[in-house]
């Protein structure tokens, strides 16, 4: 019989209405990536064609992904911005196709604008999945609270410039705890949702986002830290560098360290994990909460 872990924690019976269904997080949920760009950190991951996409998707399905989470703008590290045109015509086309393929499945749309946010919602997506903390782009906020759906909340630096600056004085000062520095961060973005009536929101430490190596294992170690927030927990950690480049290997050959720290944020009360491969993810959720 499969442990639920409700009896560990009150925090894992949250429950969220997510497109007029209930999706309840005793059991952690997987998003699986769909990036239709052509310079996504992971090479595994760039779905340059509509058959590569539809392909991905289904494999993703399949293999138990609970979500699949759409991006049409990559954020690597030194990555440029995208034309707001390009991502929006990149994103209406993929929903278009997923929607029509497998009407039934979940979709998050990975976008901190609100113009493409709001052209997701209409095509189907239920999640919008923000990196930005509502910064990036003003128009984002209101149409989060103008249509109701779920918003992913990450934790990040000020603009997009300084996104991965360890140095962003705003965010990662090392002479200051890393966890209340992005709980603190997490309060004050969460009162201002709720003044909007933005009720349904998921929280992302933002692993890998202007945070040194240690401060991204401290957030992973100690990421029960969170549960003080009434809040689903997303854990994007999947091939990132925090894995390959403390291993000193490539993220093709990063599935091994990636497996093992999703164990670690399963059993530290990740509510959803996003990643690029869903069935080694699957595997490790259903063997640690047999």
């Amino acid at each position: 019989m499969k442990n639920s872990r409700v009896e560990d924690t009150n925090y894992n019976a949250i429950a969220m209405n997510i497109n007029g269904n209930l999706m309840d997080f005793k059991v952690p949920k997987v998003m699986g990536i769909l990036n239709v760009t052509d310079n996504s950190f992971y090479e595994g991951s760039r779905l340059t064609s509509d058959i590569e996409l539809l392909k991905k998707a289904e494999l993703h399905l399949s293999e138990g992904a609970d979500i699949l989470d759409l991006g049409g703008f990559s954020t690597r590290p030194g990555s440029q911005l995208v034309d707001e045109e390009m991502e929006l015509n990149r994103i209406k086309n993929a929903l278009y196709l997923l929607k029509k393929e497998f009407p039934t499945a979940t979709i998050s749309v990975d976008t901190f604008r609100g113009k493409v946010a709001e052209v997701a919602i209409k095509e189907g997506a239920s999640i919008i999945n923000d990196i930005s903390g509502f910064q990036f782009d003003n128009s984002l906020l209101a149409t989060i609270s103008k249509y109701d759906v779920t918003y992913v909340l990450m934790h990040i630096a000020e603009s997009f410039d300084t996104m991965h600056d360890v140095s962003a004085q705003t965010i990662a000062t090392h002479s200051e705890n890393i966890l209340e520095k992005v709980a603190t961060y997490f309060k004050q973005k969460i009162g201002v949702l709720n003044q909007q009536g933005i009720s349904n929101i998921v929280i992302d430490p933002g692993f890998g986002f202007s945070k040194t190596l240690k401060e991204n294992y401290t957030l992973l170690h100690q990421l029960d830290f969170f549960h003080q927030l009434n809040c689903p927990v997303l854990v994007g950690i999947s091939r990132k560098s925090m894995i390959y480049k403390e291993l000193g290997i490539t993220p093709e050959e990063s599935l091994n360290g990636t497996t093992a720290l999703h164990a670690l944020a399963i059993l530290k009360g990740a509510s959803i994990l996003r990643v690029h491969d869903v069935k080694p993810c699957k595997q490790v959720i259903d063997l640690l909460l047999y």
